[in-house]
């Protein structure tokens, strides 16, 4: 039984410690929050801590799931690591490319596993839209964007996570990912635009987004993301991966909202079409919901640590979509073109 402690009550963090909660394979042997916080029945009794060096230290578990603002993610992955802890790590992996390289080298030398909060790599429909893209074959255009129209403590929340992150970071390295997952070719150039629409963000943060990604081979990505109660509830969610042969898209119910949690992972049906053939749907209806996907990725967990699986690549994959994000946020705050060498 792999004994698990929890740094983070938000909402990914308590979404994780149900999974850890249900699942026989891990044993939660305690709970961090800086701040008291209401838990649903499932957590209340578990002990809850404000102090992450001293919880860790005393309980020792074997893993640790950080689940807290993205500034902290670094610090508190590598202090585990050098804890013997194994590591799930909320996404972004760091607010820096240093620091997530600094993460991947402390794994690389305590030995520890490592595993970034992917979750799309863990949903049925996304796995079957990158296979359907990749059988299309290349130079693709992406169109992806998450766009959500907060409001009461949604909109406190993203609010205290825009004090170190900017949207198109935080939610961006998600469909990045999926880009280069399609692609499989080094992004060459990235260019980015941003606004604060909001007097409640600090000054020199922004709220909305979007940047362009060349890849090497000729495709072109663009993402979109803005967070907000001004954010139109309009064309939202835009998932397309076109290329020379047709193109697979993401389709999404008319009643589907951006404030739905679970809009953001679940999906409606696929549409593959086909120059040569038409349009085929693919329905999704039956797909997990978002605690649901929380369960699969953390029993993907219990598997890299058990079957020692080798995380080299899904680290390298984390470090290279993380670039490409704050390579958009520096194109943002520059107003020029980023170049992006080896990653």
């Amino acid at each position: 039984m792999i004994r698990v402690l929890v740094a983070g009550l938000g909402n990914m963090g308590r979404s994780h410690a149900l999974a850890y909660h249900a699942d026989p394979a891990f044993e939660i042997v305690g709970l961090v929050n800086r701040s008291a916080v209401d838990l649903p029945e499932e957590l209340q009794g578990y002990e809850v801590s404000g102090d992450y060096a001293e919880a860790l230290a005393r309980l020792k578990p074997d893993l640790v799931c950080v689940a807290t603002y993205s500034d902290s993610h670094a610090d508190y992955a590598c202090a585990a690591m050098e804890a013997g802890a194994h590591v799930f790590v909320e996404k972004p992996l760091a607010t820096t490319v240093a620091d997530a390289r600094r993460v991947v080298a402390k794994a690389r030398e305590t030995g520890r596993k490592v595993v970034v909060g992917y979750i799309l790599r863990h949903h049925p429909s996304w796995i079957r839209l990158i296979e359907e893209a990749r059988a299309l074959g290349g130079p693709y255009v992406f169109r992806l964007n998450l766009n959500q129209q907060s409001s009461g403590p949604t909109w406190e929340v993203h609010k205290a996570l825009m004090q170190t992150t900017p949207p198109i970071v935080d939610c961006g390295v998600h469909y990045v990912d999926v880009m280069c997952q399609i692609t499989d070719a080094a992004p060459v150039e990235v260019r980015g635009m941003g606004l604060r629409l909001s007097t409640e963000i600090a000054e020199g943060m922004y709220n909305y987004g979007h940047f362009q990604v060349i890849f090497a081979d000729g495709s072109l990505g663009w993402y979109e993301a803005g967070w907000g109660p001004m954010m139109s509830d309009t064309a939202f969610f835009v998932k397309d991966v076109v290329s020379p042969n047709g193109a697979v898209s993401i389709r999404m119910p008319d009643s589907a909202r951006s404030d739905d949690i679970d809009t953001h992972t679940k999906t409606s049906l696929l549409r593959v079409h086909k120059v040569a053939s038409g349009d085929t749907d693919i329905s999704m209806a039956d797909e997990p919901g978002h605690q649901a996907l929380c369960d699969r990725e953390q029993a993907f967990v219990a598997r890299a640590i058990l079957e020692d699986m080798d995380l080299t690549r899904h680290l390298s994959d984390a470090v290279q979509s993380l670039a490409i994000c704050l390579a958009a946020d520096e194109s943002v705050r520059s107003g020029q073109p980023v170049k992006l060498g080896e990653l």
